[in-house]
């Protein structure tokens, strides 16, 4: 494992248990398909939410939040919509789908959070 995927893996975990501390179920990690992975499903009362997860240790390259552009919005919501068509009776407890970004920076060792909700 390179640091990059111990960064990423360490920020996911972040978020997963910060989804968890705000009252969010979390359904599904890491789920991939042909089409691409959602690295977090989650339920907010009848909501499902798809998570996507960036972490960054500096901004040489832009923010963390930055990197998840309007090409990958598109993709999280065609994820969404397969993650869900794929689950039978168990998706059709769900009104609607949002589509979250958890973005983590860290800086001198510690993370920074910012949770942006229904990005589309």
């Amino acid at each position: 494992m390179t640091a990059k995927d111990d960064l990423g893996r360490h920020g996911e975990q972040i978020a997963v248990d910060y989804l968890l501390a705000h009252d969010m179920q979390i359904l599904d990690r890491n789920w991939r398909c042909s089409d691409g992975e959602i690295d977090v499903v989650a339920r907010e009362g009848r909501t499902l939410v798809v998570v996507e997860v960036k972490t960054r240790s500096g901004r040489s390259h832009g923010t963390a939040f930055e990197a998840v552009n309007e090409a990958k919005l598109a993709r999280l919501r065609r994820l969404a919509a397969r993650w869900r068509g794929e689950q039978g009776e168990r998706s059709e407890r769900f009104d609607a789908i949002r589509i979250d970004v958890i973005a983590l920076e860290r800086f001198a060792g510690d993370f920074t959070l910012r949770h942006e909700r229904g990005m589309c």
